[in-house]
């Protein structure tokens, strides 16, 4: 008669780390406090160079000089480098244009991937099951549940994130915005707006 012997199953990484770092503590390893203070100032650079403010400024720059825009329709990934957005997660960035009649809305069904170098780490609403999983089936009701309305005579695509794409869409520009500076256009631009669940509004400059 055999006897299977059952695999145990490895402890999660966050219970590894945590029993990492105790054992260093207790050996005199680290100085208190040590690890905590690397680690946070890691994630603040992060978070600082991996930010959704960056893609305002692509924005902003797209809608103020048309051989950007051009450039950045046709190589994404390319055209933000540019302006020094570039690194993890920004390998294969796609620009997607709205239109009058056609608005684009970025998810992915399979994780909550995102063009780190252009819209940051995904907010947590873009990483809930139910954004991923109905989006996709009925995006114009999502939409109008998260505060858009999307006239039934304009097309809505939704596009999947995946490994070897990274979006971004370029919203419509309020039409009573012309003279503004980069700057100035760059204030009004939403990672919302770049993930295609909201629409920039003149309105948004003041909430933000």
């Amino acid at each position: 008669m055999s006897h299977q012997r059952h695999a145990k199953q490895p402890a999660s990484i966050a219970k590894r780390t945590s029993a990492l770092r105790d054992a260093l503590n207790e050996k005199g390893l680290l100085p208190e406090g040590q690890l905590d203070t690397v680690l946070d100032a890691t994630l603040a650079q992060f978070e600082e160079t991996m930010n959704w403010r960056n893609g305002a400024k692509v924005v902003a720059r797209a809608w103020t000089d048309p051989e950007y825009r051009a450039r950045l329709l046709a190589d994404g990934t390319a055209a933000c480098a540019e302006l020094g957005f570039e690194g993890p997660q920004g390998e294969y960035i796609v620009a997607l244009e709205d239109e009058p009649e056609l608005h684009h809305v970025i998810v992915c069904t399979q994780c909550s991937c995102t063009a780190w170098p252009v819209l940051g780490l995904p907010p947590d609403w873009y990483k809930s099951p139910e954004y991923r999983a109905r989006v996709a089936r009925e995006p114009r009701k999502v939409l109008h549940q998260m505060g858009l309305d999307v006239p039934e005579t304009i097309e809505i695509r939704v596009w999947d994130t995946t490994a070897e794409s990274r979006f971004i869409v370029l919203p419509l520009r309020p039409p009573a915005t012309e003279g503004w500076s980069e700057e100035q256009l760059a204030s009004i631009v939403t990672r919302e707006a770049m993930i295609g669940v909201a629409m920039v509004t003149l309105e948004a400059s003041a909430e933000k």
